[in-house]
């Protein structure tokens, strides 16, 4: 890695953690050009009737704590117990 670049990236490190997400998806949004409206439209879909779950209560939510702990598969502490 250049130099330039690893100062831009010690920068972005210290970034809030809101701020660092945003700034990874315009990268990653960066690397691919070309879009596929179909996905796209899919997605749009996707994401309204996951919020309109929300809004019925049809689904809890649970903290990153918890789902971080979920997705790494690690037990949580109240189900040491």
């Amino acid at each position: 890695m250049k130099p330039n670049h690893q100062k831009v990236l010690k920068d972005a490190l210290r970034l809030p953690i809101e701020a660092r997400a945003a700034l990874a998806g315009h990268l990653l949004e960066s690397l691919d050009k070309t879009v596929d409206e179909d996905v796209e439209l899919a997605w749009s879909k996707e994401i309204a009737r996951r919020i309109d779950d929300l809004d019925r209560g049809k689904v809890k939510t649970v903290s990153w704590s918890v789902a971080r702990r979920q997705i790494l598969g690690r037990p949580s502490a109240s189900s040491k117990r």
